[in-house]
């Protein structure tokens, strides 16, 4: 009886662990996605991070063919002034193989000097011919509006410095209606608004908007960001 109980238990850890590392095998068509675009984009992408897991790159871009939807891609990089994500030297090396236009993010972290942070940043992310701009990462709260734009402005000085690529600041609608707005009128903005449009077509200002945080894509286990761009990446 023991051995029917352990051998009913390995057989049921074995369906349930090809079960977890198959499930990206659902069916996901690409005419789904296409429908799932906000009129007026020309540009659909992805970003990503650990939070999605390993991604297997060559079954989503070549073996499933999405490589005719999804034209851009941004990975995170580092966050505050020591943190590199496990994921961003994989996703780096794999995009670069597959020749798809991609960019960097960095997460801004409040408790860290953002000069710091930059050199951090730029130390893990050496620009390529397939780079797009580099990503600020603005999602938390703990500092006076004021100080929050002050320590920004170095981050992106520092890196726009340095590499000769002005950053796009990625944020939520509500920051950027609450906090950024009237400040860097030099910058473009990656908007993320789930429950409402963002007057993304009208703002010049506003480039990319994330549309959907529970986009499912073959090849990615995990969740994934939907953006959509006013750019046409070739």
């Amino acid at each position: 009886m023991l051995t029917v109980i352990v051998l009913l238990f390995f057989v049921i850890l074995s369906v349930t662990i090809y079960w977890y590392y198959q499930k990206d095998d659902v069916v996901i068509k690409k005419e789904h996605i296409i429908e799932s675009i906000p009129e007026g984009f020309t540009s659909f992408g992805i970003d990503i991070s650990h939070h999605q897991g390993k991604i297997n790159w060559e079954r989503l871009m070549r073996d499933d063919g999405f490589d005719s939807v999804i034209q851009f891609v941004y990975c995170k990089a580092t966050e505050g002034k020591d943190h590199i994500d496990t994921q961003w030297e994989y996703n780096r090396q794999e995009l670069i193989k597959l020749n798809i236009a991609h960019g960097a993010y960095h997460f801004f972290a409040l408790s860290s000097d953002p000069k710091e942070q930059a050199k951090h940043f730029l130390s893990q992310w050496n620009k390529s011919e397939y780079d797009l701009p580099p990503v600020l990462d603005v999602e938390t709260e703990g500092l006076t509006d004021k100080e929050l734009i002050a320590a920004m402005k170095i981050w992106l000085q520092e890196v726009e410095q340095k590499t000769g690529m002005r950053p796009i600041i990625y944020t939520s609608l509500h920051f950027y209606e609450t906090k950024f707005a009237k400040d860097f009128s030099e910058y473009k903005f990656w908007i993320a608004a789930y429950s409402r449009r963002p007057n993304c077509l009208e703002d010049a200002r506003i480039l990319h908007w994330q549309y959907s945080e529970k986009g499912e894509l073959p090849g990615i286990r995990e969740k994934v960001d939907f953006n959509v761009s006013k750019i046409t990446y070739l």
